[in-house]
């Protein structure tokens, strides 16, 4: 182990991810130090977060916003950047070891696909990468020769469970899946789903893409499809399992039968840990089991006619090509469109299936036409509402 700190990029340090990964970073006795932050609209929280952790450099992507604010407590020796155009200069940076890709959406895709390519190993927290470019993106980190480290609780548990064997044993990935705030309702029930009631998430504390997300399961069908391209297995070998408790973050079963599982409280902290140490394992701050108290940990499977958005997610882990970005795009919009009031919980996931349906499908595209692609499902989206 090198007596120099691992120095980090976190890009998207106002959100969830981004602040926990400031704890993990505060707490690793000096292992870890935020050499560049990067925010959107959240300025003073960004500027908060440079006068704690005094980041070489400090990105605010916003440039209207970051033109308009007050950067004279800025401390000296820190660097502003401004701009989008900036990630993809402060990934590309000498100093940085590890970038923390954790900016919300296909806006992230950029700035991940550019870390890659100055050969910077990426932790990722964006899944919406991997589900617009999976194939493009293993690709590049492949022959970069760097790790793309998963973030997210489920696919950061399959690839520590993936450890206990070879890739050519693998049967089955099993995502678990809390179920979200309405793994209860009718299909009836939920017809009368309100905002408010979306954005209860009943186990995780997340921005209100993420937990809308979570209470269609869109999450967990995009979850598939990154899952796909990460560990390079078939649509048809992962599954997702509901687990109210999330304690079981996701399983891996062998050939032989063999189930190996990641246990933990519900605690992002923790696969943030585990991918920036990594490949080694260091005492922090996340939550322990307490295994002196009784725990019940139940599964059951999802019922698709209640959360069909899963299917759409083995749809287009199936297909590969442009499904992904197509399904994501028509996703986010959607979901804007719902936060907004202009789309109801219940008309989220037929806007995404038609917008994927009617897609002209393209086996093998670039990164800019799945950029185009993007654009397109986007406007297809707000044509779908007025039809």
């Amino acid at each position: 182990m090198t007596d120099q700190p691992k120095q980090i990029a976190v890009l998207g340090s106002t959100g969830s991810i981004g602040t926990r990964a400031l704890e993990v970073i505060a707490a690793s006795e000096g292992r870890l130090q935020a050499t560049a932050l990067s925010a959107h609209q959240q300025l003073d929280r960004l500027l908060a977060q440079t006068l704690e952790h005094r980041p070489r450099w400090v990105v605010a992507t916003d440039q209207a916003a970051a033109e308009a604010f007050d950067w004279s407590q800025l401390p000296s020796g820190c660097e502003l950047l401004l701009g989008t155009d900036a990630l993809e200069e402060v990934v590309a940076l000498e100093p940085i070891d590890l970038v923390l890709a954790a900016i919300v959406g296909s806006v992230g895709l950029a700035s991940t696909w550019h870390a890659l390519e100055c050969g910077k190993p990426v932790a990722l927290a964006n899944k919406e990468t991997l589900v617009m470019a999976g194939s493009l993106m293993t690709e590049l980190a492949h022959d970069r020769g760097v790790h793309l480290l998963p973030v997210d609780s489920e696919h950061s548990a399959i690839f520590q469970a993936l450890q206990a064997g070879q890739p050519g044993e693998v049967d089955r990935l099993l995502l678990t899946s809390s179920g979200g705030p309405f793994r209860d309702h009718s299909i009836e029930a939920m017809k009368q789903v309100t905002l408010a009631e979306a954005l209860e998430h009943p186990t995780w504390t997340m921005g209100p893409k993420i937990t809308v997300d979570s209470a269609t399961m869109m999450n967990k069908a995009l979850e598939i499809i990154e899952a796909r391209w990460l560990f390079g297995v078939t649509a048809d070998q992962i599954e997702v399992v509901i687990h109210p408790q999330a304690i079981v973050h996701s399983l891996v079963e062998f050939i032989d039968g063999s189930v190996v599982a990641q246990l933990s409280p519900p605690d992002m902290r923790l696969p943030i840990q585990y991918a920036l140490h990594y490949p080694e394992r260091v005492a922090g701050v996340a939550q322990r089991l307490d295994w002196s108290q009784g725990m019940t940990l139940d599964f059951e499977a999802p019922d698709p006619a209640r959360f069909p958005a899963l299917e759409l997610g083995h749809q287009a882990a199936r297909a590969g090509g442009s499904s992904g970005a197509v399904l994501n795009a028509a996703n986010e919009a959607a979901v804007a469109l719902f936060l907004q009031g202009e789309l109801h919980f219940t008309e989220i996931v037929p806007a995404c299936r038609s917008v994927l349906d009617s897609h002209h499908f393209q086996t093998n595209p670039s990164l800019q036409q799945l950029v185009a692609l993007d654009r397109w499902a986007r406007e297809e989206v707000a044509r779908w509402i007025c039809a």
